[in-house]
């Protein structure tokens, strides 16, 4: 008979995998003589197959494809006492290569081969081990014709970040699940979860492609079976399930294929350095050496340049790099090869099965900077166009830029286009609050991008204001509307990939406090029902609120039609009393932009900027469409941004 998993003895976990995988179980080890034989009555007559002790719970990857560019697979077995099994395979295309036993009984790698003669269908993997067979039925599908052309995030997209539980809250019905071990769902309560879902972003599509967003970015969707703090979701517990509170890979898999019909993209946040202590497998860990062990809990010093410092001491570099990120988030060990292949696949499992755009990888600096270098040509193999970056939240560009592809003295190409350049980030942090001097205030914004050498491409920089781990950028400023302009200004016409994070269209303003991160990732008014204000509506916003709506809009939906924006190059003057001033020419439009950090108006003579001017001789003023003659000088409004388009 048929034998299935007991969903009363199964976790969650294994449940999951129910749908993809079906196992059938023989009593006597038969001789090989007679496998195919009774192979054929597993396969086609369950019935008459007994139940015996042979038990498989999970198989990762949960299924593969036919015709991928790389054609070895490793499959992660999990199962009671399965070590010692012997596998057979009998697939046309797909052969077993080698199976290998850890330190934990309860796993099985197994190497597989599938060549190009390999068509879809169920591929019958035998199992024997003393008196019970077993056969999992692994699925191969056919892969998508284009799946291996993902269209790349670019410098012309605009990123927005979300939150998913503090954006909207499309289905009620999730915000609690039984069984979970985190049932704090408490909209006043800290770091308790709020409800919000992908059902919910999915219903506000319209809204943010009003605002000129091309692209989302949302923190981490893998399940995060935590007891406390699950819904930031960056200490996963499965690797292959969306949690369930948000909606599971149902919802994933329908919002990813809305913002594809609209032309939208989605960048998926994953996390290489390390898991939630609650991950299936650290309950029983495969071998000892899958996370990095020590004596007593060592934290991570965070002090990146240890990686590239040349006079640094072994032990401090180990601890940067071994050091858990936290007392609840185990160090994984990326020299640990079955690992390093488990996350490298699943990287290219996520784009293959859902059809992601691109990856931004959380704490870049922490793991194996060689392993990152090789999940990097994996991916590369797979998808040419796939785009990628790193969160490098470091202290100078030449650290920053160490991390990124090309960089000399590692010995290895990270193959890592951009970063989270937090370095500009720095820099228009001090344009808006200090004082003009020789390398002060606006100057900052100069003296970093001319330090842009140091890259391969820094046009592949993720550039942004702020981020669910620092101060909202209206709070920095104290909300002071024209800063606030000055620096949106800046974020959407220079050189990178601009991203926002929710609720920066709305002026939300919380400060980043190191004992309650949870400020700066508050609730979208108007995302649940009953809110007392509805701030996605116009009439449910400020005037100042709208005020700086408008702004940002008319300026984002500009700069997605505008090829000097998108497409140009850069051309910046060394600034001069204050204002900064830079050009981004394309061959068919020229955009000035002038920055006034003075508290006061100023004069300017256009004439030191000719080289850029060519024939023109006037000038619009994009936001306000007022036309500027170049002949003359120009009078800059106190903490202002002109963005002109020459004519």
């Amino acid at each position: 008979m048929k034998v299935r998993l007991n969903p009363l003895n199964m976790s969650s976990v294994e449940k999951f995998h129910q749908i993809h995988t079906r196992l059938y179980i023989r009593p006597n080890l038969l001789p090989y003589i007679m496998y195919r034989i009774i192979l054929i009555i597993i396969l086609f007559a369950p019935q008459y197959i007994q139940a015996q002790s042979l038990s498989l719970h999970r198989v990762d990857p949960p299924f593969w494809w036919t015709d991928m560019e790389q054609e070895h697979l490793e499959l992660l077995v999990y199962g009671t006492n399965i070590a010692g099994s012997t596998v057979r395979l009998d697939y046309p295309g797909v052969r077993v290569d080698q199976t290998t036993q850890v330190q934990n009984p309860n796993y099985l790698f197994i190497s597989l081969t599938i060549t190009d003669e390999a068509a879809p269908g169920l591929l019958p993997l035998v199992f024997e081990k003393n008196d019970s067979l077993a056969v999992v039925q692994y699925e191969l599908k056919k892969r998508r014709a284009s799946s291996s052309r993902q269209s790349p995030v670019t410098q012309a997209d605009l990123i927005y970040l979300i939150m998913p539980d503090r954006f909207v809250n499309g289905d009620p019905s999730n915000d609690q699940i039984e069984g979970l071990q985190d049932q704090g769902h408490d909209r006043s309560a800290k770091y308790h979860r709020h409800g919000g879902d992908l059902m919910g972003i999915e219903s506000r599509l319209d809204y943010l492609q009003s605002l000129g967003v091309t692209t989302l970015w949302l923190n981490p969707v893998e399940i995060n079976d935590q007891p406390h703090e699950s819904y930031h979701g960056y200490a996963a517990t499965d690797h292959y399930k969306v949690d369930p509170r948000l909606g599971g890979n149902d919802a994933y898999a329908s919002l990813v294929t809305a913002c594809h019909d609209r032309g939208m993209k989605v960048i998926r946040d994953v996390v290489y350095n390390h898991v939630g202590d609650q991950h299936w497998i650290l309950q029983d860990l495969p071998s000892a050496d899958w996370v990095h062990q020590w004596p007593e809990f060592t934290k991570t010093s965070y002090r990146a340049p240890t990686l590239l410092d040349p006079y640094a001491s072994s032990r401090d570099r180990k601890i940067m790099s071994h050091g858990w990120f936290d007392t609840h988030m185990p160090d994984l060990n990326q020299d640990n090869h079955h690992l390093a292949t488990y996350m490298i696949q699943n990287s290219i499992w996520w784009i293959e099965h859902y059809g992601v755009n691109g990856y931004r990888i959380d704490t870049y600096a922490y793991p194996d900077q060689e392993f990152m270098a090789d999940w990097a040509a994996a991916i590369l193999t797979e998808y040419p166009d796939f785009s990628f970056f790193g969160e490098t939240w470091v202290h100078n560009v030449p650290v920053q830029s160490w991390f990124t592809a090309g960089t000399a003295g590692k010995g290895f190409d990270s193959k890592m286009a951009g970063v989270t350049d937090f370095q500009l980030q720095y820099a228009i942090q001090a344009a808006m609050h200090e004082a003009f001097g020789w390398t002060e205030g606006v100057s900052r914004l100069y003296y970093v991008l001319a330090q842009d050498y140091v890259y391969k491409d820094p046009w592949q920089n993720v550039i942004f204001l702020d981020n669910h781990d620092i101060s909202r950028f209206y709070a920095t400023v104290n909300e002071d509307m024209s800063k606030m302009k000055m620096a949106t200004a800046f974020l959407l016409t220079t050189r990178g990939i601009p991203q926002i994070y929710y609720g920066t269209e709305i002026l939300m303003d919380e400060p980043f406090d190191w004992d309650n991160h949870d400020m700066v990732r508050q609730e979208f008014p108007g995302g649940w029902e009953g809110d007392r204000v509805n701030k996605f509506d116009p009439l449910g916003r400020t005037e100042q609120e709208n005020e700086y709506f408008t702004y940002f809009q008319r300026l984002a939906t500009f700069r997605r039609v505008s090829p000097a924006l998108t497409q140009g190059s850069l051309t910046q003057f060394v600034p001069e009393d204050g204002i900064y001033t830079f050009s981004r020419i394309h061959p068919s439009q020229t955009i000035l932009v002038i920055m006034n950090q003075n508290d006061e108006a100023r004069e300017l003579n256009l004439n030191r900027f000719s080289e850029v001017f060519g024939n023109a001789s006037r000038a619009r003023d994009i936001m306000t469409d007022e036309a500027i003659d170049l002949s003359e000088s120009l009078a800059i409004s106190p903490r202002t941004v002109m963005i002109l388009e020459l004519l």
